[in-house]
């Protein structure tokens, strides 16, 4: 059964426009922010250099990411950029007269996301003068980033990369992908309590015999020392090589008083 348009993933849906891009180097670096986070349409309006996704800096900072290069349209208008989008958002700092609304990266992608009809394109401007207010009374919203207000001045592509990321995590939401990605490398069995109970009886027994613990005042030693492995959810490994450990304790002191 063919996909509809309502059923695209985000990844098809949303399109990069350049406007006026002066530096060969910008264009490269957005298509590699690009493909690191799984998108690939990209337009550019009138660029400095109409041969930019040819030039020797376009392709060095692209670093791989050529295909997003090969690809690429250029147009002379904004209105070519954004045919067969029904979304706009043009990247912008500062509020306009008449400014459309407004969004923040996350909101924005979370926007994107759950509107499944949405072909949508985020427009960026020149990196010496931004958007002009007629290029972005062509969008229908504005979206902005919340950098220090002591220095806001984003270079294009970290600014593609934010918008990218953000709407990546969006259409990952929910997903296996994003579920396991913080999890550790390597998950073991967990260990059974009665395993975790030989492992502190183990402890004692070296703790006392190295003379670190007083069996006579113990205070609370080993109350806390449960405490503390009841926050680390112990494995059958670790378990068995806190058990080695106090093994090898245990055998050393007997050594030494024979």
């Amino acid at each position: 059964m063919n996909q509809t348009s309502t059923s695209l993933p985000l990844a098809q849906r949303l399109r990069f426009v350049l406007v006026d891009t002066s530096h060969p180097g910008n264009v490269g670096a957005t298509a590699r922010a690009m493909k690191t986070m799984g998108y690939s349409e990209l337009v550019l309006v009138n660029p400095r250099y109409q041969d930019v996704l040819m030039h020797d800096d376009a392709i060095a900072f692209a670093s791989g990411a050529t295909e997003v290069l090969t690809t690429a349209r250029i147009v002379d208008t904004l209105e070519q950029a954004l045919e067969g989008c029904n979304f706009c958002v043009a990247l912008s700092a500062r509020t306009r007269e008449f400014s459309p609304p407004r969004y923040q990266p996350r909101s924005l992608a979370e926007h994107l996301q759950t509107n499944e009809a949405l072909r949508a394109a985020v427009v960026f401007g020149s990196e010496r003068y931004g958007l002009s207010n007629e290029h972005v009374e062509k969008c229908q919203a504005i979206v902005s980033v919340l950098t220090d207000a002591q220095y806001g001045s984003l270079n294009l592509a970290q600014a593609v990369q934010i918008v990218a990321y953000e709407c990546r995590m969006a259409s990952l939401a929910g997903n296996e992908e994003a579920k396991n990605f913080e999890r550790p490398g390597f998950v073991g069995d967990l260990a059974a309590n009665e395993q975790i109970e030989g492992m502190f009886l183990h402890l004692e027994q070296a703790l006392t015999e190295m003379e670190f613990l007083d069996q006579d005042n113990p205070k609370k030693l080993m109350s806390r020392l449960r405490r503390l492995f009841a926050r680390t959810a112990l494995e059958t490994e670790e378990v068995n090589i806190l058990r080695g450990i106090a093994n090898q304790i245990l055998h050393h002191r007997k050594r030494r008083s024979n």
